[in-house]
């Protein structure tokens, strides 16, 4: 298992600002990407990260056809809004501690999995929990009191 794997967060990364830039659930994102854009996302992210984010995200925005949407969980959110790179980094270690290996598809589940909804709820504490316990609940299949 790759702890700290720069690609998988830069990766993670993106999804969330594309998300946040279209207004589109981070689950929609991933299945506009798909398999192929999220593996060419993954591999070149030592590449990509030397570009602003915006910009990057642009560019796949606009190659897929990303349209705009309404989830708008940073305008719903009632407290400080963790940024995008903060949000990367749960998913990253998310990924990193339920997959075997690391590609576009250990990340395509993890994104269209019940905890998407459950990390994109600025409104709770639900995002910054300890690492081993957004695991347990993911493998869990639910929040745990």
């Amino acid at each position: 298992m790759n702890k700290n794997n720069s690609a998988l967060f830069y990766t993670c990364s993106l999804i969330e600002f594309i998300g946040r830039k279209c207004r589109q659930k981070r689950s929609d994102i991933v299945t506009m990407l798909g398999e192929s854009t999220i593996d060419r996302i993954y591999r070149n992210a030592d590449i990509l990260h030397c570009e602003v984010i915006d910009a990057v995200a642009d560019r796949f925005i606009e190659l897929m056809s990303v349209p705009d949407g309404v989830f708008d969980n940073v305008a719903d959110c009632m407290y400080n809004v963790p940024d995008y790179w903060t949000i990367g980094a749960v998913y990253e270690r998310l990924i990193e501690d339920v997959s075997d290996g690391v590609n576009a598809l250990s990340i395509i589940k993890v994104y269209t999995s019940w905890i998407s909804d459950a990390i994109s709820n600025y409104n709770t504490d639900f995002y910054y929990q300890p690492r081993d316990y957004i695991k347990e609940c993911y493998l869990q299949g639910c929040v745990l009191a």
